[in-house]
Protein backbone atom coordinates (compact mmCIF):
# COMPACT_ATOMS: atom_id res chain seq x y z
CA UNK A 1 0.00 0.00 0.00
CA UNK A 2 1.61 3.44 -0.80
CA UNK A 3 2.54 5.52 1.91
CA UNK A 4 -0.38 8.75 1.39
CA UNK A 5 2.12 11.36 2.13
CA UNK A 6 3.82 13.99 0.10
CA UNK A 7 6.98 14.88 -0.31
CA UNK A 8 8.33 18.51 1.90
CA UNK A 9 10.16 20.59 -0.82
CA UNK A 10 10.22 23.19 -3.67
CA UNK A 11 6.84 24.88 -3.53
CA UNK A 12 4.66 22.15 -1.20
CA UNK A 13 2.19 24.43 1.11
CA UNK A 14 1.28 22.59 4.04
CA UNK A 15 -1.65 23.55 6.68
CA UNK A 16 -1.62 26.91 8.10
CA UNK A 17 -4.40 29.57 8.74
CA UNK A 18 -3.13 31.98 5.74
CA UNK A 19 -4.21 35.51 6.25
CA UNK A 20 -3.67 39.08 4.04
CA UNK A 21 -2.68 41.87 6.16
CA UNK A 22 -2.24 45.27 6.00
CA UNK A 23 0.55 47.23 8.06
CA UNK A 24 0.38 50.72 8.86
CA UNK A 25 3.59 52.90 9.48
CA UNK A 26 3.95 55.53 11.66
CA UNK A 27 5.47 57.74 8.85
CA UNK A 28 2.17 56.88 6.89
CA UNK A 29 2.82 54.33 4.39
CA UNK A 30 0.36 50.99 3.97
CA UNK A 31 2.47 47.96 3.74
CA UNK A 32 1.38 44.46 2.47
CA UNK A 33 1.98 40.95 4.18
CA UNK A 34 0.73 37.85 5.19
CA UNK A 35 0.82 35.87 8.55
CA UNK A 36 0.51 32.35 8.93
CA UNK A 37 -0.48 30.36 11.93
CA UNK A 38 -0.53 26.91 12.96
CA UNK A 39 -4.56 25.29 12.49
CA UNK A 40 -5.31 24.03 15.51
CA UNK A 41 -3.20 25.14 17.83
CA UNK A 42 -1.30 28.14 19.52
CA UNK A 43 2.33 28.61 18.20
CA UNK A 44 4.55 28.61 20.53
CA UNK A 45 7.22 31.78 18.99
CA UNK A 46 7.08 33.78 16.27
CA UNK A 47 9.44 34.91 13.19
CA UNK A 48 9.21 38.45 11.69
CA UNK A 49 10.82 37.97 8.10
CA UNK A 50 13.08 40.67 7.07
CA UNK A 51 13.31 39.81 2.76
CA UNK A 52 16.47 40.64 0.71
CA UNK A 53 17.12 43.83 -0.98
CA UNK A 54 13.99 45.28 -2.84
CA UNK A 55 15.92 46.92 -5.83
CA UNK A 56 17.73 43.38 -6.15
CA UNK A 57 14.50 42.04 -6.29
CA UNK A 58 13.81 40.76 -3.02
CA UNK A 59 10.49 40.45 -1.79
CA UNK A 60 8.45 38.45 0.72
CA UNK A 61 8.23 35.87 -1.73
CA UNK A 62 12.05 35.44 -1.67
CA UNK A 63 11.70 32.10 -1.78
CA UNK A 64 13.68 30.55 1.85
CA UNK A 65 11.16 32.86 3.51
CA UNK A 66 8.01 31.94 1.44
CA UNK A 67 9.46 28.17 2.52
CA UNK A 68 9.30 29.06 6.06
CA UNK A 69 6.05 30.51 5.78
CA UNK A 70 4.71 27.50 3.52
CA UNK A 71 6.20 24.99 6.11
CA UNK A 72 6.95 26.09 9.43
CA UNK A 73 3.53 26.58 11.15
CA UNK A 74 2.59 23.29 10.48
CA UNK A 75 5.90 21.24 11.07
CA UNK A 76 7.58 23.54 14.05
CA UNK A 77 4.48 25.11 15.56
CA UNK A 78 5.73 28.46 14.03
CA UNK A 79 3.90 31.66 13.07
CA UNK A 80 5.33 32.96 10.48
CA UNK A 81 4.61 37.02 9.28
CA UNK A 82 5.98 37.86 5.81
CA UNK A 83 5.62 41.74 4.49
CA UNK A 84 6.99 43.58 2.04
CA UNK A 85 9.17 46.44 2.91
CA UNK A 86 8.65 49.99 1.47
CA UNK A 87 8.48 49.97 -2.56
CA UNK A 88 8.29 46.10 -3.03
CA UNK A 89 6.09 44.42 -4.98
CA UNK A 90 4.92 40.56 -5.11
CA UNK A 91 1.97 38.80 -5.94
CA UNK A 92 0.82 39.90 -2.99
CA UNK A 93 0.85 43.36 -3.77
CA UNK A 94 3.08 46.76 -3.65
CA UNK A 95 3.79 48.25 -0.10
CA UNK A 96 3.85 51.79 -0.21
CA UNK A 97 6.91 54.30 -0.42
CA UNK A 98 10.32 54.40 -1.90
CA UNK A 99 13.65 52.27 -0.75
CA UNK A 100 14.79 53.55 2.01
CA UNK A 101 18.35 51.71 1.58
CA UNK A 102 17.74 50.56 5.40
CA UNK A 103 17.15 53.85 7.44
CA UNK A 104 13.42 54.72 6.52
CA UNK A 105 12.61 50.71 7.03
CA UNK A 106 13.21 51.13 10.59
CA UNK A 107 9.52 52.62 10.21
CA UNK A 108 8.44 49.18 8.38
CA UNK A 109 10.11 46.97 11.20
CA UNK A 110 8.23 49.29 13.47
CA UNK A 111 4.82 48.77 12.24
CA UNK A 112 5.51 44.65 12.21
CA UNK A 113 6.74 44.54 15.43
CA UNK A 114 3.62 46.48 16.40
CA UNK A 115 1.10 44.03 14.68
CA UNK A 116 2.58 41.06 16.25
CA UNK A 117 1.99 43.05 19.83
CA UNK A 118 -1.61 43.66 18.61
CA UNK A 119 -1.98 40.06 17.83
CA UNK A 120 -0.74 38.45 20.76
CA UNK A 121 1.63 36.80 19.56
CA UNK A 122 4.24 35.30 21.34
CA UNK A 123 8.73 35.34 21.30
CA UNK A 124 9.09 37.09 18.20
CA UNK A 125 11.75 36.20 16.72
CA UNK A 126 13.46 38.09 13.58
CA UNK A 127 14.46 36.53 10.41
CA UNK A 128 16.25 38.96 8.17
CA UNK A 129 18.04 37.79 4.85
CA UNK A 130 20.89 39.68 3.38
CA UNK A 131 19.28 42.84 3.22
CA UNK A 132 16.82 41.99 5.97
CA UNK A 133 19.86 41.72 7.97
CA UNK A 134 20.98 45.00 7.78
CA UNK A 135 17.22 46.25 8.97
CA UNK A 136 17.47 43.90 11.76
CA UNK A 137 20.81 45.00 12.92
CA UNK A 138 20.00 48.85 12.63
CA UNK A 139 16.95 48.78 14.30
CA UNK A 140 15.85 45.84 15.74
CA UNK A 141 17.26 46.55 19.71
CA UNK A 142 14.35 49.74 19.70
CA UNK A 143 11.96 46.98 19.66
CA UNK A 144 11.24 43.99 22.57
CA UNK A 145 12.45 40.84 20.41
CA UNK A 146 14.01 37.78 21.65
CA UNK A 147 16.62 37.91 19.35
CA UNK A 148 17.80 37.79 15.46
CA UNK A 149 18.38 34.67 12.72
CA UNK A 150 20.94 36.43 9.58
CA UNK A 151 20.84 34.63 6.94
CA UNK A 152 24.17 35.96 4.58
CA UNK A 153 24.23 38.79 6.41
CA UNK A 154 26.63 41.42 4.40
CA UNK A 155 27.40 43.83 6.81
CA UNK A 156 27.62 47.05 4.30
CA UNK A 157 25.01 48.61 5.43
CA UNK A 158 25.06 48.10 9.38
CA UNK A 159 27.65 50.07 10.78
CA UNK A 160 30.47 48.59 13.50
CA UNK A 161 28.88 50.59 16.20
CA UNK A 162 25.44 49.31 15.29
CA UNK A 163 26.74 45.93 15.43
CA UNK A 164 28.65 46.50 18.73
CA UNK A 165 25.42 47.72 20.41
CA UNK A 166 23.93 44.05 20.43
CA UNK A 167 26.97 43.05 22.97
CA UNK A 168 25.31 42.39 25.86
CA UNK A 169 22.36 42.87 24.90
CA UNK A 170 20.82 40.30 26.14
CA UNK A 171 19.30 39.41 23.03
CA UNK A 172 19.85 36.18 20.95
CA UNK A 173 21.89 36.80 17.87
CA UNK A 174 22.31 33.89 15.56
CA UNK A 175 24.28 34.35 11.42
CA UNK A 176 24.51 31.89 9.20
CA UNK A 177 27.98 32.57 7.02
CA UNK A 178 27.86 30.82 3.78
CA UNK A 179 30.95 29.17 3.13
CA UNK A 180 30.98 30.65 -0.66
CA UNK A 181 29.11 34.22 0.33
CA UNK A 182 29.31 36.67 -2.66
CA UNK A 183 29.70 39.49 0.63
CA UNK A 184 30.60 37.68 3.73
CA UNK A 185 32.84 34.99 3.97
CA UNK A 186 33.34 33.14 7.22
CA UNK A 187 36.81 34.32 8.17
CA UNK A 188 35.81 37.93 7.02
CA UNK A 189 32.06 36.93 9.75
CA UNK A 190 34.35 36.15 12.33
CA UNK A 191 36.45 39.40 12.73
CA UNK A 192 33.68 41.40 12.06
CA UNK A 193 31.28 39.78 14.70
CA UNK A 194 33.63 39.89 17.21
CA UNK A 195 32.61 42.77 18.51
CA UNK A 196 29.61 40.55 19.45
CA UNK A 197 31.13 37.58 21.39
CA UNK A 198 28.06 35.71 22.49
CA UNK A 199 26.56 36.00 18.60
CA UNK A 200 26.71 32.39 17.30
CA UNK A 201 28.30 31.70 14.15
CA UNK A 202 27.26 29.28 11.66
CA UNK A 203 29.23 28.45 8.98
CA UNK A 204 27.76 26.67 5.95
CA UNK A 205 29.66 24.08 3.84
CA UNK A 206 29.21 24.83 0.39
CA UNK A 207 26.46 27.54 0.97
CA UNK A 208 25.84 30.87 -1.19
CA UNK A 209 24.09 33.70 -0.65
CA UNK A 210 21.03 32.46 -1.89
CA UNK A 211 20.96 29.04 -0.62
CA UNK A 212 19.89 27.38 -3.52
CA UNK A 213 18.49 23.93 -3.62
CA UNK A 214 16.25 22.16 -1.44
CA UNK A 215 19.54 20.75 0.72
CA UNK A 216 20.39 24.24 2.09
CA UNK A 217 16.67 25.68 2.36
CA UNK A 218 16.19 22.20 4.80
CA UNK A 219 19.85 23.39 6.36
CA UNK A 220 18.42 27.04 6.86
CA UNK A 221 15.06 25.94 8.50
CA UNK A 222 16.24 23.83 9.92
CA UNK A 223 18.82 25.85 11.95
CA UNK A 224 15.81 28.31 12.21
CA UNK A 225 13.44 25.58 14.22
CA UNK A 226 16.99 24.54 16.20
CA UNK A 227 16.80 28.06 17.59
CA UNK A 228 13.61 28.93 18.07
CA UNK A 229 11.93 25.48 18.59
CA UNK A 230 14.19 23.09 18.95
CA UNK A 231 11.55 20.12 20.32
CA UNK A 232 10.30 20.10 17.00
CA UNK A 233 13.22 18.68 14.73
CA UNK A 234 14.55 17.18 12.67
CA UNK A 235 11.61 18.60 10.42
CA UNK A 236 10.60 15.75 8.69
CA UNK A 237 10.72 14.80 5.00
CA UNK A 238 7.50 14.04 4.11
CA UNK A 239 3.55 15.41 5.32
CA UNK A 240 0.55 13.06 5.76
CA UNK A 241 -1.78 13.60 2.80
CA UNK A 242 -4.94 15.45 4.18
CA UNK A 243 -7.38 12.66 5.94
CA UNK A 244 -4.28 10.39 6.56
CA UNK A 245 -2.90 10.35 10.20
CA UNK A 246 -0.37 13.05 10.80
Amino acid sequence: MTDPSVEVKGGVLLPAVRTDIELQTSDGLTLVGELAVPVDREPVATLLTLHPLPTAGGFMDSHVLRKASARLPAQADLAVLRFNFRSASSPRGRSEGEFGDGETERFDLAAAVAFLRERGLPTPWLVGWSFGTEVALKHALEHDIAGAILLSPPLRRARPDELARWAGSGRRLVALIPEFDDFLRPAEARERFAAVPETELIEVENGKHLWVGENQTRRVLSEIVRVVNPRALPLGETWPEPGSER
